[in-house]
C-alpha cells in the first residue's frame, strides 16, 4: 500500500517562483530518495539517488548522497552547503538549491539566493575587457553561471582584414559552421599542431584562400600547443590568448579561459617597443610562417610577418606575454622563454606584504612526467619577486587542482570528459605529488598575480634547466598572459576595434585624460575591508581559493585506469565498443 504524503517539496521555476507545470514531490513517512527521476533537469550530473530525506511527523532530515550538483540548504537568512554524506535538519519554508540545476523548497518558501551570487556582479564593461580574462560559455549551465562569459562569435566579429589563428587541435568543419564570420575574412592563416591524418582533412575542407602552417618541432615529443588569435582591423589589432582548442567540446562544454585586448595603429613609424611588443614580436618570429602579402587600407600591399605587428601601439597593454618555444636556450635567451621568462618578469615586481608565503595554485588539464627536483625548479621561478618590505616574496608550497575520479564521473560529460585530461597512471601516482593534490573549494582571498596560459604542468611546456642551470630545454610552443597588480592607465584598455564609440585618443596614441591607478587582483568572492585607492579587478576563477586538500577517499583521475562505477550517462571507463561484421 502506498503511504500517504506527510510533506511536499515544491519545484521552483528559474525565476524562483512556484512552477505550477511540475507536480509537487510527495514525501512519505520515513526514508525518501530524490534524484534525476524526480526532478526534471537538463544537467545530467544529477544522480538517480542524489538526496535522501527522512521525514517524520515532527522533523525532516536531508542527507546528500551524490557529488554534483552542489546542494545548498537555505533556512531563513542562513545558507549552508552540504557535502556528500552530510546531513541537515530542514523545516517548513526551507529551500534546497541544486547548483547548477533546479531548485525545490519546503512548502511556502521564498526565492533562494544564488550560491555563486558574486558572479552576478561580474559584468565587464567594453572599456575594461583587457583588465581580466573571461570564461567561455558552457551550454548546459544556467544563465547566471554564464554571466559575462563569451562564445567564439563574441570575439571573432567585425570587419576583419587578416586573421591568424594559432592552436593545437583544429576541427575545420566545426570552426566554419560555428563562426560564419571567419569564413568571410579575406586573409586567414591557421597555425596548428595537428598530425598528418587530420591535416589532410583540413586541407580538403579549408577555404581556398586559407594558409595552413605547422611550426617546426626540433625536439622530439614536442607540440605546437599555443592558443591565440591575431585579428587585424582597419582600426587596429585584436589579440586574443585563450585555452580552448578549436573544437566543439572546448568551446561549449568546458570552462575555458580567454583574454583579449585591442590595440590601435601607431601614429608614427615603429620605434623601440614596450615589453609586450618585444615579447610578442620575438615569439611570432619563432613560428617562421610563410609570409603572405595583403592589401590594407592606407598601407597598400604589405607583407604579413612578425615585424608587421610592430605597427601597433601596445603601450596600454595590461598584461605581459609568457611564451615557450622549442629549443636549447642559452646565454641571453636563457631567460626569454618558459618558466625562466616568468621568473625574470616577477623579479621586477613588488607585491603587498600580505602575499608573502601564500600558496601557488596550479590548475591545468594534463600532467607530464615530473620529478621533485623539477617541481622545486618551477616553484623557485614562480616564487620570484619582492614584498614591500624589500624581502623576497617566497611563495609557499604549491597546490595542484586536479580532478578526482568522482569529479570526472559526475561532470557534464561524465567519463567522456576524461579524454581531455590525458594523464597516465604512471604520472599521476608519483608519491611526491600526493601532498600537492587539491580540490576547488575553500575560503575567499585575493591574488598577487595570475597567469592564463596554454601550458600544462610539464617540462615540455615550461622547460627544464640543464648543464648546471646554463641551458633551458623546451619541447613545445606555448603562450600565456600574466596579470600583475601594477600602475595602469585608468582607461588604458578602452580602445576597441569593433565599437563605433570609445574614449578619445590623443596624438601619441594614448587615451586622453587617463591617470595612473594602482590595481588589486582578487577572486570573485573577495570582500572589501577598507576604502582602497586602487582599482579592484575581479577574476572569474570558477572555484574558491585557496583550494581544499584531497581527503583520504579522493582518487586523482588518470585516463588509463578502469572505473566500473557508472557515470551520469550510465557508462563505465574505458567505454566498451562492440564491433559487428557482415556476412555475405
Amino acid at each position: 500500500m502506498t503511504q500517504s504524503p506527510i510533506a511536499y517539496l515544491v519545484p521552483l521555476s528559474p525565476n524562483f517562483e512556484e512552477n505550477a507545470s511540475t507536480p509537487k514531490l510527495h514525501l512519505s513517512n520515513g526514508h525518501n530518495t530524490i534524484g534525476r527521476n524526480d526532478i526534471s533537469v537538463s544537467d545530467k550530473r544529477l544522480s538517480r539517488n542524489h538526496l535522501s530525506l527522512t521525514v517524520t511527523q515532527t522533523s525532516s532530515t536531508i542527507t546528500v548522497e551524490g557529488t554534483n550538483p552542489v546542494v545548498v540548504v537555505k533556512s531563513g537568512n542562513k545558507r549552508r552547503r552540504l557535502r556528500t554524506g552530510e546531513k541537515e535538519e530542514i523545516v517548513n519554508d526551507d529551500i534546497i538549491e541544486l547548483i547548477p540545476g533546479n531548485y525545490v523548497e519546503m512548502e511556502n518558501g521564498g526565492p533562494p539566493r544564488n550560491f555563486e551570487e558574486a558572479i552576478k556582479d561580474f559584468v565587464v564593461s567594453e572599456d575594461e575587457l583587457g583588465l581580466t580574462f573571461r570564461l567561455l560559455r558552457v551550454k548546459e549551465l544556467p544563465a547566471w553561471a554564464n554571466t559575462s562569459c563569451v562564445s567564439i562569435n563574441d570575439v571573432i566579429k567585425g570587419d576583419i582584414l587578416v586573421a591568424i589563428l594559432s592552436n593545437y587541435m583544429v576541427d575545420m568543419d566545426w570552426l566554419l559552421s560555428a563562426c560564419p564570420t571567419i569564413a568571410k575574412v579575406p586573409n586567414v592563416m591557421v597555425i596548428h599542431g595537428e598530425g598528418d591524418g587530420t591535416l589532410e582533412h583540413m586541407k580538403r575542407r579549408k577555404p581556398a584562400n586559407w594558409i595552413l602552417h605547422k611550426p617546426r618541432l626540433p625536439i622530439s615529443f614536442g607540440t605546437h600547443h599555443s592558443k591565440a588569435m591575431f585579428l587585424v582591423y582597419p582600426q587596429g589589432v585584436r589579440i586574443i590568448v585563450h585555452t580552448a582548442n578549436l573544437i566543439f567540446v572546448d568551446w561549449n562544454n568546458k570552462s575555458q579561459g580567454l583574454w583579449m585586448q585591442d590595440f590601435p595603429w601607431k601614429e608614427e613609424e615603429p620605434g623601440k617597443g614596450c615589453g609586450f611588443e618585444n615579447d610578442l614580436v620575438d615569439y611570432l618570429s619563432m613560428l617562421k610562417w610563410p609570409e603572405f602579402t595583403v592589401k590594407l587600407p592606407n598601407l597598400g600591399s604589405i607583407s604579413i610577418n612578425a615585424s608587421f605587428f610592430k605597427k601597433f601601439d601596445y603601450s596600454n597593454a595590461v598584461v605581459r606575454l609568457i611564451a615557450s618555444v622549442p629549443g636549447y636556450h642559452t646565454g641571453a635567451n636563457l631567460r626569454k622563454w618558459g618558466h625562466m621568462k616568468l621568473q625574470s618578469v616577477l623579479q621586477e615586481c613588488t607585491f603587498d606584504n600580505e602575499f608573502k608565503r601564500c600558496p601557488l595554485v596550479y590548475q591545468f588539464s594534463s600532467l607530464g612526467s615530473l620529478d621533485e627536483k623539477w617541481m622545486t625548479e618551477l616553484v623557485t621561478s614562480m616564487s620570484s619577486g619582492y614584498a614591500e618590505d624589500k624581502t623576497p616574496l617566497g611563495l609557499g608550497e604549491p597546490q595542484i587542482i586536479w580532478p578526482t575520479v568522482e569529479d570526472v564521473r559526475c561532470s557534464l560529460e561524465g567519463y567522456a570528459a576524461g579524454n581531455a585530461i590525458p594523464s597516465p597512471l604512471k604520472n599521476v601516482e608519483k608519491g611526491f605529488l600526493k601532498k600537492y593534490w587539491a580540490k576547488w573549494k575553500a575560503s575567499h582571498t585575493g591574488r598577487c598575480w595570475f597567469l592564463l596560459t596554454s601550458s600544462n604542468l610539464s617540462k615540455a611546456a615550461w622547460g627544464a634547466l640543464q648543464k648546471n642551470n646554463s641551458q633551458l630545454m623546451i619541447r613545445s610552443y606555448e603562450l600565456g598572459v600574466l596579470f600583475l597588480p601594477s600602475s595602469i592607465k585608468r582607461y588604458g584598455s578602452g580602445f576597441s576595434c569593433t565599437s563605433n564609440g570609445g574614449p578619445s585618443m590623443d596624438n601619441c596614441g594614448s587615451l586622453a585624460g587617463s591617470e595612473e591607478l594602482r590595481t588589486k587582483l582578487v577572486t570573485l568572492k573577495w570582500q572589501r575591508t577598507s576604502n582602497l585607492a586602487s582599482k579592484v579587478i575581479l577574476f572569474p576563477v570558477p572555484y574558491e581559493l585557496p583550494p581544499e586538500p584531497y581527503s583520504s577517499e579522493d582518487v586523482p583521475w588518470s585516463w588509463d585506469r578502469r572505473y566500473s562505477k557508472k557515470d551520469v550517462y550510465g557508462q563505465v571507463w574505458p567505454r566498451t565498443v562492440q564491433l559487428y561484421t557482415s556476412q555475405d
